[in-house]
């Protein structure tokens, strides 16, 4: 499923009512320049073997929010996780934290928006939790909510807004 484009300032002046604006000093990487559709979460902190479990799953156009505590120092998404996100079909994914690999990440048809890179690699044990409400960058992100990010910023939306 390919969503149809959108920008968000095009969203605020039709919607300002209903979106919040979630507002971290976000970094795009990959060529999917925008991106939106319904919210799926995961929260860990320096350890991705949950995510990478759930983007196995078939993400129908969804987009994957994940809370890893805005830590810079190990990475939650890298190149393989990134093919994975790719190949089940998510629309794209917004982390609270960083990714590595961002060198191939950035020539990937994937949408990702994160707060930075780092080298390190994160654990994998497999502690978190998936499908919970979030809270960073001033907004809260449920299950089931919608999410509208591209170069200007991230919405978030209870209702379908496109």
């Amino acid at each position: 499923m390919v969503p149809e484009p959108m920008k968000t300032a095009d969203l605020v002046d039709a919607h300002d009512a209903l979106v919040s604006l979630c507002d971290l000093p976000w970094r795009r990487f990959g060529r999917v320049r925008s991106f939106w559709g319904p919210v799926a979460t995961v929260q860990c902190f320096e350890d991705n073997a949950l995510l990478k479990s759930c983007l196995r799953e078939s993400g129908n156009g969804r987009v994957m929010v994940v809370d890893g505590g805005a830590s810079r120092r190990c990475a939650l998404l890298g190149d393989q996780i990134a093919a994975i996100l790719r190949a089940s079909g998510w629309a794209g994914i917004l982390i609270n934290g960083v990714i590595r690999d961002s060198a191939e990440i950035d020539a990937m048809d994937v949408g990702v928006y994160c707060l930075g890179t780092s080298p390190k690699k994160s654990g994998k044990g497999g502690a978190g939790r998936s499908e919970v409400p979030l809270r960073f960058g001033d907004v809260g992100l449920q299950p089931g909510q919608y999410v509208y990010c591209d170069a200007d910023g991230v919405l978030v939306s209870d209702e379908k807004l496109l």
